[in-house]
């Protein structure tokens, strides 16, 4: 963990962006009256030749994307996660996926970030949906220097992808050398008394849980699983078998997020005991990211908790 600048995955991805229109003539942005939340504002000023605004129309927002790549374009859509993953689910499989078009469909304020307006605005089910389409990537990255890698492979890929991001600003996890590889996890923490495995903002959190748990003589390996599909079945077969005790912690409801993911492959072994930390099967509460997590146990206190728990069974 550095101590550098916290940035939101939006100032990294929008500073990305503007780069590579020096050197990608075909690169475009397609906002869903949604520049504002996407941070998008400068750039689509800077650059409103590569920008198409569809306005709160998501399911034209896709297939319109999916048409511009087919002309050879290279199309970014920027949408709320909750709409885009729900309301255009079905051009995202059939035109972007089923297609096999490379439009890179990118879930804004996603999780619990939008808090206040409630579970109409919040993407707890994004992931479950997402990455049960066949030929769609799912990435969800922890921080500034995972997001900028991300997206420079994402640049260069041909591949439909959904990314999900938050509004906050993210506490930094990895470095300024950071070299994103798709499917892919990696163990940012050596441990041998259980493994964690997270993703996303939950990540920071986890890392944090597992020093606080070594103080009280508990050794926890973390995981990072940004790669959540392709899924690194490789390293996850091996967790499997090294560990006794596992758990999953996501911003995602605990049905068929990565938990779920993670649950394919351990069970293979019947070796580790799974748990998945996540929202409740159930619409969440109204508060404050802060206050939401610390109410569902996901905030490093949280998680710390379930851990000691699990260990005691």
């Amino acid at each position: 963990m550095t101590n550098e600048k916290k940035l939101t995955a939006n100032a990294v991805i929008a500073n990305t962006l503007d780069k590579a229109t020096k050197t990608d003539s075909d690169l475009l942005v397609v906002t869903c009256d949604s520049r504002g939340s996407a941070g998008l504002v400068n750039f689509t000023n800077t650059h409103p030749d590569r920008t198409v605004e569809m306005g709160i129309a998501e399911q034209n927002a896709v297939t319109v994307a999916a048409g511009m790549a087919h002309a050879g374009k290279h199309p970014f859509v920027f949408s709320p996660a909750a709409f885009l993953a729900m309301r255009s689910i079905e051009q995202v499989k059939v035109d972007v996926a089923f297609n096999q078009t490379n439009v890179k469909l990118i879930g804004i304020s996603g999780g619990n970030s939008y808090t206040w307006l409630g579970t109409t605005h919040h993407s707890l089910n994004d992931v479950a949906i997402t990455r049960a389409i066949p030929n769609l990537e799912v990435y969800q990255p922890c921080d500034q220097y995972q997001t900028r890698a991300l997206f420079k492979y994402l640049l260069k890929s041909q591949h439909p992808a959904y990314v999900r991001v938050g509004k906050r600003k993210l506490d930094n996890v990895y470095h300024q050398d950071f070299d994103f590889i798709p499917g892919k996890a990696k163990v940012i923490r050596k441990g041998h008394d259980i493994c964690l495995i997270s993703v996303g903002e939950m990540l920071y959190f986890t890392l944090q849980a597992a020093e606080n748990l070594a103080k009280a003589g508990i050794d926890a390996e973390v995981v990072d699983l940004s790669s959540i599909k392709p899924l690194d079945t490789e390293m996850l077969d091996q967790l499997a078998q090294q560990f006794d005790q596992i758990v999953t912690v996501e911003e995602h409801d605990v049905i068929n997020g990565i938990g779920s993911a993670v649950a394919s492959e351990v069970a293979k072994f019947g070796h580790a005991k799974l748990t998945i930390l996540g929202f409740p099967d159930e619409p969440a509460i109204q508060g404050t990211q802060d206050e939401v997590f610390h109410y569902y146990g996901l905030d490093s206190e949280g998680i710390e908790k379930s851990v000691k728990k699990v260990l005691k069974k």
